[in-house]
């Protein structure tokens, strides 16, 4: 979902870099306010498993890769968009300096796509869908996380004329779709497994709710 420089005219690649921007400014704002020396373990352990999970991609034609996201995983996992914006943007930023995987110039673009479209989507598809279950509501905010930034990535490639709207939705919505069963499965795991080992740091129970609403039960 990576996309390089020279997909993306400069000045469309602005308008999603001043996205970015705004949104990494929020996000650091609720760090500051949530993150404790207790979640940060975690917070630092998610953040290398997504920069590994997404070194296994495979190329899309009329698109650019395909691989999973983890967005919803770290919405769900904090109970916030923000802080999937924040995990997100270290991860595409590393990967675009270190790796040249993703432009830089299409930086903001790549934070956009899977950090804010993402981390959005897979957290109010959760809260939207609990009544479901815990489990099939993680899925489907998971699969949903993925698929629908993949179909904004499409989208923007074809606004900058780089592929053909039809053509890129359909490769890129298809891939993705698979891919999202995999997400979703894997999101389950992780979750179900830590709130088991460490349900100090996450619950069901607790979910959404800050740390003196939990003290005060």
């Amino acid at each position: 979902m990576h996309i390089p420089d020279g997909f993306i005219p400069l000045g469309q690649a602005a308008v999603y870099w001043i996205i970015a921007i705004i949104a990494l400014y929020f996000s650091l704002n609720w760090a500051r306010s949530n993150l404790d020396e207790r979640k940060i373990p975690l917070f630092a352990v998610l953040a290398a498993g997504i920069f590994a999970i997404q070194a296994m991609n495979i190329p899309i034609p009329w698109g650019t890769s395909g691989h999973m996201v983890g967005a919803a995983l770290i919405a769900i996992l904090f109970a916030s968009p923000w802080a999937a914006v924040l995990v997100l943007s270290i991860v595409l930023i590393l990967q675009g300096l270190i790796f040249g995987d993703g432009g830089m110039t299409a930086l903001g673009a790549n934070i956009f796509n899977m950090g804010v479209i993402g981390g959005f989507v897979g957290y109010y598809v959760f809260k939207a869908t609990r009544g479901l279950g815990e489990i099939p509501s993680i899925f489907i905010a998971a699969w949903a996380s993925i698929f629908l930034a993949a179909i904004a990535c499409a989208i923007e490639m074809a606004i900058a004329g780089t592929f053909p709207l039809v053509m890129g939705i359909e490769f890129m919505g298809l891939y993705h779709a698979v891919i999202g069963l995999i997400e979703g499965l894997i999101t389950v795991v992780v979750i179900v497994g830590i709130q088991k080992a460490r349900p100090d740091l996450f619950s069901f129970k607790n979910w959404g709710k800050n740390s003196a609403e939990v003290d005060s039960e």
